[in-house]
């Protein structure tokens, strides 16, 4: 194990004292929650990264991730012909977004709920739901949302529709959390088609990623807002609420049919919070210019820069070496406010680019990057949730913040967990 490694888990437990710092009532916090799900990270950490099964199972994801975005590849190239070559083959008019990557997201949502209608998913998200519930002594019901969430996305809340309304502040801030924490398959595909080239295993670095999230997102949220209530679901299992469809095809139409109300989503926002963080920075570089004049030296100073700034510090603590924390913290900033899209392929630009001195920093970003905590996130959880169920708006809106605090610090819990074991010993890296 190098420096790095240890800054990773030093890192870790840090990350777990600045939640406590932020939280609203340190008194009530659970210790057994938070030591459980520390400890469920780093065992989860060394069956995949140290135990050649767990890497061959995650390697095996990653292959079949892969293929599956090629298959889905089929579907695009019908649709757009030449627009469809990726960036770099003969034919190719360079990389589009809205052509290449975002239809995959209709494919993979279609096959998801598949999955769910032959009862696949069902199973797995149970499975996860009490192994949470047993061991980290979380109420079933959110739970079940943090186990959920590792598969789907905003479309996990119904899974736990019939108990949203009896739930908790403490409970609600963990299902917003866990929402933004983790990322749902379907824009995980999104993310591996951006990085696949430069970093070859990149699909079950995310995977690991996503899984590493749930339990993350569950101790950072009980950090940040302890339960001080007794949930309804409290020490017992929830059963997932699942509105089956008739039959395949039927299941096929309502994934595909989500899956383009989701890129239908990333693009309008992905659409005005670009346009109104560069008009943001207009105001930015006036005042780049005054310094420019004032100093004698050119300055470019921009919104990026400033929330660069905020999380340096994180980023050195999860085990970023220092030549490349800058340009990672920069990217962390993005994803605030931009979502986490153009963080990736800003990333991937920087790894083509050879911006990034050490591989290590690119993996641990990877991490950090692998969810949904930012501003826009915020607008869409709330907004969906509050739609179930409509008198629980105002809970929703005054925790929003500290979920999103909640979310952003597992996120780098998650990438601590990975700079912890990253190196010669570990079979994944």
């Amino acid at each position: 194990m190098n420096v790095y490694n240890l800054v990773s888990l030093a890192g870790l437990f840090l990350l777990v004292a600045l939640g406590w710092g932020f939280s609203s009532a340190r008194s009530s916090v659970r210790w057994r929650t938070i030591g459980s799900g520390l400890g469920i990270q780093l065992v989860f950490g060394v069956l995949v990264f140290l135990v050649p099964f767990g890497s061959d199972a995650l390697l095996m994801f990653s292959e079949l991730v892969v293929r599956m975005l090629g298959a889905a590849n089929a579907g695009i190239v019908f649709l757009f012909g030449p627009l469809a070559i990726p960036a770099g083959e003969e034919g190719s008019i360079g990389f589009i977004l809205l052509v290449q990557a975002l239809p995959v997201v209709v494919f993979v949502a279609a096959l998801m709920e598949i999955l769910y209608f032959f009862g696949i998913m069902p199973l797995l998200i149970r499975g996860c739901a009490r192994f949470f519930t047993r061991s980290m002594g979380t109420s079933g019901a959110e739970s079940l949302c943090a186990a959920s969430n590792i598969f789907v996305g905003i479309e996990s809340a119904t899974t736990i529709l019939p108990y949203l309304s009896r739930m908790t502040r403490s409970e609600l801030c963990t299902v917003l959390t866990a929402g933004m924490a983790t990322v749902a398959s379907s824009v995980l595909a999104l993310y591996v088609l951006f990085l696949q080239s430069s970093l070859p295993n990149i699909a079950g670095h995310l995977i690991s990623a996503s899984l590493l999230s749930a339990p993350a997102a569950l101790v950072m949220s009980k950090l940040l807002l302890p339960e001080r209530e007794k949930p309804e679901t409290l020490g017992r299992e929830a059963e997932p609420h699942y509105d089956r469809p008739a039959n395949l095809m039927d299941a096929l139409m309502r994934g595909a049919g989500a899956g383009g109300k989701l890129v239908v989503g990333i693009v309008v926002m992905l659409l005005a919070f670009l346009g109104l963080v560069e008009l943001i920075n207009l105001g930015f570089d006036g005042v780049s210019i005054l310094l420019s004049r004032w100093t004698g030296q050119p300055v470019a100073f921009r919104l990026e820069d400033v929330l660069a700034i905020v999380f340096y510090p994180l980023t050195l603590l999860i085990g970023v070496p220092i030549s490349d924390a800058f340009e990672v913290a920069r990217l962390l900033g993005q994803r605030v406010i931009l979502t986490e899209v153009p963080a990736y392929q800003a990333l991937s630009e920087l790894i083509v680019a050879g911006s990034l001195e050490h591989r290590r920093s690119a993996v641990i970003a990877s991490y950090a990057l692998c969810g949904f905590a930012h501003v826009p996130a915020v607008a869409i959880f709330v907004g969906g949730i509050a739609a179930l169920v409509p008198g629980r708006q105002a809970a929703l809106a005054s925790i929003s913040l500290r979920a999103l605090l909640a979310a952003t610090l597992a996120c780098m819990m998650t990438a601590a967990v990975a700079g912890v074991f990253y190196g010669r010993g570990a079979l994944l890296f």
